[in-house]
């Protein structure tokens, strides 16, 4: 039984599976080794098969009164075995996911493309004077416009850049801000964090955001096929220490981990067993007070692939990479 947005997506081929972004899913998909079965709230049926399942005709489609369970506790009594949700078998389920398909791939691509132009538009747009509301507006219109659900919109000017998840206020930004994004499309996630500068910079803050970048540079060196997440978790927190930082800062905000089908699939903590594959996306982004980096990248054939790239922000080479600068404006 599968019942969560990145489950129900995945296996439906990117379709949408929400109405309320904060509520569940309207859709819900049982796999028999006979067949699958698709469940639809009734009131949302016709409008979900005949926009959201494409190619995918031969499922079996059952209506589900709105007012009753998507997924009963029993399915059918004559069933042989008992139901297995997809709680049961997690890990199994993100693999199978992992490794992106062509089509998918290239649906990934697009999102990260206009995720990141997105970002730019709104930074190159922005004043100091602007309110963090104001600027969170103009990146969750322009990921609307482009068909993509604004999942996280975060914005924090000079005086919150202290919080690591700074949910926008009516704070100006002043003479710096942070930009932070998750966008969905097609069922796909992408993240992506971005600083802008008014005015002259700060000789410890671009020390920080270089020290950082080095950090970053660790947990990408060990997300390699076949190397578990447990490890490429505690190559780049060991990292910290190394780049002058507390050697327990990574206790302080979450590292990032696997993307993909959910924001973090999963969120890496110490001695997640799940192992890195060829073409599968990564959000890794280490924090400090003033300093954070994060991108979605591929885990390709020749290496890291950074997908949420735009051409017109600054960059910056760490190990053999272009990482995103500080936007410098005025």
């Amino acid at each position: 039984m599968l019942r969560s947005h990145s489950a129900v997506a995945w296996i439906l081929d990117g379709a949408r599976t929400h109405v309320s972004l904060a509520g569940d899913p309207v859709a819900a998909v049982v796999v028999r080794r006979t067949g699958t079965e698709l469940r639809l709230f009734a009131n949302e049926a016709d409008r979900f098969l005949a926009e959201e399942l494409g190619d995918l005709s031969d499922l079996e489609v059952v209506r589900v009164p709105w007012h009753e369970p998507l997924v009963p506790s029993s399915l059918d009594a004559s069933d042989a075995l008992d139901a297995l949700d997809e709680a049961k078998v997690a890990v199994d389920l993100r693999a199978a996911r992992a490794s992106l398909l062509p089509a998918e791939l290239a649906r990934y691509r697009a999102l990260c493309r206009e995720v990141a132009a997105v970002m730019t538009d709104a930074a190159l747009a922005a004043s100091p004077a602007d309110s963090e509301l104001a600027v969170a507006a103009r990146l969750s219109g322009d990921l609307a416009a482009r068909g993509i659900d604004p999942l996280v919109t975060l914005v924090a000017g000079r005086s919150r850049l202290a919080h690591r998840h700074p949910l926008p206020t009516d704070a100006p930004l002043g003479d710096r801000a942070m930009l932070v994004v998750c966008g969905r499309r097609h069922g796909l996630i992408a993240n992506a964090t971005r600083w802008v500068r008014f005015g002259p910079g700060d000789p410890a803050e671009s020390d920080a955001t270089r020290r950082i970048l080095e950090v970053e540079a660790a947990f990408l060196a060990a997300t390699v096929p076949g190397a578990s997440l447990a490890d490429a978790f505690a190559a780049g927190t060991a990292a910290y220490a190394r780049h002058g930082f507390d050697p327990h800062e990574w206790t302080r905000h979450h590292q990032g981990g696997a993307a993909g089908y959910a924001g973090r699939d999963p969120r890496v903590v110490p001695g997640t067993p799940d192992v890195v594959q060829l073409g599968q996306p990564f959000a890794w982004n280490p924090t400090a007070v003033g300093a954070k980096v994060e991108d979605t990248v591929l885990v390709g054939a020749d290496g890291i692939e950074v997908l949420t790239h735009d051409p017109r922000w600054p960059a910056v080479a760490v190990a053999g990479r272009d990482r995103p600068a500080e936007l410098r404006r005025g």
